[in-house]
């Protein structure tokens, strides 16, 4: 099984920036794929962002040009970036990795929450 920590959610006015970042840890062989997810009252959870092994990364029209998605391969960590934040970006966030061996893993989530 693999843990994901996930840290730097929290309050942003309209237009600011904020950092998430997850790491894994446990019984890891090789992860292939790390994203981000979201969810907000009443919606499906949805991708935002998804970047292979390889360093190959792909966004949703919505957040395409805002958000940068970014990873370590020797420390198992993901980062997103997201920069000109808007009030419709306000969701719980998720970190999800896929490993070879143990398959589909999810964070517990993070609030990021802005303000207009």
């Amino acid at each position: 099984q693999v843990q994901l920590v996930e840290s730097g959610g929290g309050l942003v006015q309209a237009g600011g920036s904020l950092r998430l970042s997850c790491a894994a840890s446990g019984n890891i062989v090789r992860i292939t794929i790390m994203g981000w997810y979201r969810q907000a009252p009443g919606k499906q959870r949805e991708l935002v962002a998804r970047i292979t092994e390889a360093g190959n990364t792909n966004y949703p029209a919505s957040v395409q040009g805002r958000f940068t998605i970014s990873r370590d391969n020797a420390k198992n960590t993901v980062n997103l970036q997201m920069n000109s934040l808007k009030p419709e970006d306000t969701a719980v966030y998720f970190c999800h990795v896929s490993d070879v061996y143990t398959g589909s893993s999810w964070g517990q989530g993070t609030q990021v929450t802005v303000s207009s």
